[in-house]
C-alpha cells in the first residue's frame, strides 16, 4: 500500500485507522502528537535502551524490546544481556526525529526507558518511586502518598519531580549520582520512610492482597528496570500521556487532563519536565545503609508465594 504521507524521509501509512480500542484517536493523532512534542520527548529517550508498547490492529497491545529485523539500518541499537532469559536483546536508541517517526508508524504507543544510559548501564541517573493506587481509589489518595514521598525526600536532604504515570498513579523521579546497588537500596529506604510517615495511606507491601486498600509505594524500579518516559502516551482509554505536574498543583489535576489531544496546547513552548528536575544529588550514606537491610520486595513476594503454594499442597 502506498504511503499516505512522508516526514523526514519516513513513510507514514494507514494514518486514518483507529489507534486502539477506546483511544478515541486514529494513528495520525499519535504521529502528530509525538512529532509535536519531540523536542521534549527525545531528550528523555536519547541514549537509553528503549522498550515500546505497540498496538497493532486485531492484536492485544504488547511490549517489544528487541528491534525487529525489518527496522531501517539508521535505527541505532545497543546490545544488552538479559540474565533472566539468558540471551542478548538489541534495544533501540531513539535519538532523533526520524527514529521517533518510524516507531510512531509502527504503532508504538508507549515509550519505556531504563534509568541508566546505554554507555553506563550500572549507574542510573535517577531513582524512581512508582505510586500505584488501589482499585477504585480516588486520585487524591495518590496525591497524599506523593506528599509523603516528598517529605521523606526532604528529610533525607533530597528533592525530586513528579509526573502522572499516564495511568492511575504518579511517578516521583530523583536525579542522582550513584551506582546500581546504592540506588536500589536508597529507593527501598525512601519507600519505607514514606510509608512510616502515614501507614494508613501508603504501604510497601508487594502482594496486592496485603496492601489493605493503601497506595503501593513501588521501590522495584532498579537494576535495569524500565519506567514510562515523561510525555509518553499510554495504551489506556482516551490515550492519556505521562505528564509533569508541579508539586503545588497536584490537588487540582486529574490524569485524564493530559492526552495526546490536549498535551501539546498545555505545553505550548515549555518543557516542564526539564524545568522541574533538580540537579543530580549524592545519596546520603545513612539512607543507603538503611535500604541495604530492607529485602527486595519482589524477592520477598516470590518466596511468600512459594510458601503459600506449599501450604496449599499440604
Amino acid at each position: 500500500m502506498a504511503a499516505a504521507e512522508e516526514r523526514d524521509g519516513v513513510p507514514l501509512t494507514n494514518l486514518d485507522q483507529p489507534l486502539f480500542d477506546g483511544a478515541d484517536a486514529v494513528k495520525r493523532d499519535l504521529v502528530d502528537y509525538l512529532d509535536a512534542v519531540r523536542d521534549r520527548l527525545l531528550p528523555v529517550l536519547t541514549g537509553r535502551p528503549l522498550s515500546v508498547v505497540r498496538a497493532l490492529r486485531g492484536q492485544e497491545p504488547f511490549m517489544q524490546k528487541n528491534v525487529p529485523k525489518h527496522a531501517p539500518d539508521w535505527v541505532r541499537t545497543t546490545p544488552v544481556w538479559a540474565e533472566a532469559s539468558r540471551r542478548r536483546i538489541d534495544y533501540a536508541l531513539c535519538d532523533d526525529r526520524r527514529t521517533l517517526l518510524w516507531f510512531a508508524n509502527q504503532r508504538a504507543v508507549e515509550y519505556h526507558t531504563t534509568l541508566s544510559r546505554a554507555d553506563d548501564g550500572h549507574r542510573p541517573d535517577h531513582l524512581v518511586l512508582d505510586l500505584d493506587p488501589p482499585e477504585g481509589a480516588d486520585f487524591a489518595a495518590v496525591v497524599a502518598a506523593a506528599r509523603l514521598v516528598r517529605r521523606a525526600l526532604a528529610d533525607a536532604g533530597l528533592t525530586g519531580a513528579v509526573k502522572t504515570s499516564g495511568a492511575k498513579g504518579l511517578h516521583v523521579f530523583v536525579p542522582i549520582s550513584a551506582g546500581d546497588d546504592d540506588a536500589a537500596a536508597a529507593t527501598r529506604a525512601l519507600a519505607a520512610r514514606a510509608a512510616r510517615l502515614d501507614p494508613t495511606t501508603a504501604t510497601t507491601a508487594y502482594l496486592r492482597e496485603e496492601r489493605g486498600g493503601k497506595v503501593f509505594l513501588d521501590s522495584t524500579r532498579a537494576h535495569g528496570a524500565t519506567v514510562v518516559a515523561a510525555y509518553s502516551p499510554r495504551v489506556r482509554p482516551g490515550a492519556p500521556v505521562s505528564f509533569p505536574v508541579p508539586w503545588d498543583e497536584l490537588d487540582g489535576i486529574s490524569p485524564r487532563d493530559f492526552t495526546i489531544r490536549t498535551a501539546p496546547a498545555l505545553l505550548a513552548d515549555a518543557d516542564p519536565w526539564a524545568a522541574q528536575l533538580p540537579a543530580p544529588q549524592a545519596l546520603p550514606e545513612d539512607l543507603v545503609a538503611e535500604g541495604r537491610d530492607i529485602p527486595v520486595a519482589r524477592v520477598v513476594a516470590m518466596h511468600e508465594g512459594k510458601r503459600r503454594a506449599r501450604e496449599r499442597r499440604s
